[in-house]
């Protein structure tokens, strides 16, 4: 069926999420948490935490968009050269 990922990649794609969420949390939390005498999470561990987590996302969404536009450009390249390449001279 067209359109349907395989449970295969659906696993593939999950281990893969899972590895980044480990590695951001890992990340944000080593910037973040300083102060281990209290249970409770400091105002400013929090606000931390929400600035590195909004890094990443915008980040992330860069690259991604860049991604996109490159793409887009390498195609429009291709179809400009399979065009010269077709024409009769």
């Amino acid at each position: 069926m067209a359109g349907q990922i395989s449970e295969s990649d659906q696993i593939k794609q999950f281990k893969e999420f899972l590895g980044t969420y480990n590695k951001l949390t890992e990340n944000c939390f080593l910037d973040c948490i300083k102060d281990f005498t209290s249970r409770d999470v400091k105002p400013e561990e929090i606000t931390c935490s929400d600035n590195c987590l909004q890094k990443y996302l915008k980040m992330t969404q860069r690259i991604s968009m860049r991604f996109q536009e490159y793409h887009i450009q390498q195609n429009e390249a291709l179809a400009a050269k399979a065009g010269l390449l077709s024409q009769p001279r």
